[in-house]
Parts: C-alpha cells; structure tokens; sequence
C-alpha cells in the first residue's frame, strides 16, 4: 500500500481498459472449461453409502431429495475432533441461503464429514448455519473419494489426493464432488475437484481478490493462517 501509483483519470482509464480486455479473456476461458466440465463422463457409483441427518440413516440417494444433480461439500471433520477445520469452516459460513437458488435449478446441496452427527448438529447451531450436512461416519464415502486417510496413509505420510501421491500430514482434506441421478435410481459421479479448486465457491476470497491488497497472505506460515471461525475474532 506505500508503493501507490496515483494517476490521472485518463492513465486510469487506460490501465482499467487494458485489464479488462485480460479479464474478459480470462472469462471466456473459463466458460470454456466450464462447458468441458459439463461434458465430462459420468461413472457409475456402486456401494450404497448410507449417511445420517437429524431424521436418521438416509440413502445415498435421499441426499438428492427431487432434485437430480447433488454438490457435496467435503467438510473437514474428523470423527475424534472437538470441531470443524477453521478453513472449511470460513468456506462454510459463504453456503448459507444457497440451497434454494440451487434447488430452483435442480441442484441439491449437502455437506458431508466423518464426525459423528451429533458434533456436526452440535457445531452447526454454534456457527448458525442452516445448509443441510449429514456424517459418513459409518461409511467408506470419504475414504473411496479419498478426501480422508487411514492411519496407515498418515503413518507413511502420503496418500493419493487430487489426483496425484502427495505428501499429507493429517486424516482429512477439503473437496468437492459432484452427482447426478437417472430416472432409475443410479447415481453417477461426474465431477470433483480439491485444493485451490475449492476457491470458486468462496464468496470471501473472491471480493478479496477485487481489493488492493488481495488476499494479503504472502507473510503468513500457510497461506490461511490468519483465518478463525466466524466467532473467534477479536473484532
């Protein structure tokens, strides 16, 4: 912020001008791969995962309620935590109020972790969300969607994760996956992605990007250090 370029409206104008024929660029590749991603195939999902909600046990295909497309948030919450990752949780305070837009599109939403449903109950009143979330507690969903890891993974301190071996240090990761439903009742994965792939969904980061300092995280350990759960600021 010392390193100000004051200008005239003109230079302004010029500069904006310029950034705006990249920004456009930038748009149209994305809608590109957008429809790439529309375009991807489908595979088949064969286990019949069984989650809990606040009603009980619920079928995979519950989650879809009438709707045939479902996003699944991969909320980082492992079964002996007291509470929710703070990263995922900051994702997940940008997820309120969207279900009816999504839904008004035949789009379903749901949150899933490993925690038992009582925590999540527990930390969903406490961070005053409404989105749906459900445990797989019992499951092997997070494991097949390798989103969580065996001691054993942890223990070699690697495991298979966005699509490549890497280097982890904990049980769990962030993701998101995508499913859509027939007129049979099969269910299909069509799409997940993970890591910085999460970042479109962040209503926070995006209007970070737009301000002079952007995200400001370059002196930081990690680059979310400075991220709390919504009640654990100072101000």
């Amino acid at each position: 912020m010392e390193n100000r370029n004051i200008v005239s409206h003109q230079e302004w104008l010029e500069a904006r001008l310029a950034l705006l024929a990249e920004e456009k660029a930038l748009m149209r590749q994305r809608d590109a791969i957008t429809r790439r991603r529309m375009e991807m195939p489908w595979e088949r999902v064969e286990k019949p995962y069984r989650f809990t909600g606040p009603d009980g046990e619920l079928a995979f295909l519950d989650l879809f309620g009438s709707c045939s497309q479902l996003v699944v948030y991969h909320l980082m919450f492992g079964p002996e935590w007291s509470e929710a990752c703070k990263s995922c949780s900051f994702w997940a305070d940008n997820f309120e109020g969207i279900q009816s837009h999504l839904r008004a599109r035949d789009v379903a939403f749901t949150a899933i972790s490993r925690a038992p449903f009582s925590k999540l109950a527990a930390y969903k009143r406490r961070m005053g969300w409404t989105f749906d979330w459900v445990s797989s507690y019992q499951s092997d969903f997070n494991f097949d969607y390798h989103v969580s890891f065996t001691e054993d993974d942890v223990a070699r301190g690697k495991a298979l994760y966005n699509y490549e071996v890497r280097p982890i240090g904990a049980n769990e990761e962030q993701g998101i996956s995508v499913f859509a439903r027939d007129g049979d009742g099969e269910i299909f994965h069509t799409y997940s992605t993970h890591g910085r792939g999460i970042d479109n969904v962040n209503g926070a980061y995006q209007f970070l990007d737009l301000v002079p300092k952007g995200r400001d995280e370059d002196g930081f350990a990690f680059s979310m250090e400075w991220v709390r759960r919504h009640d654990q600021y100072s101000s």
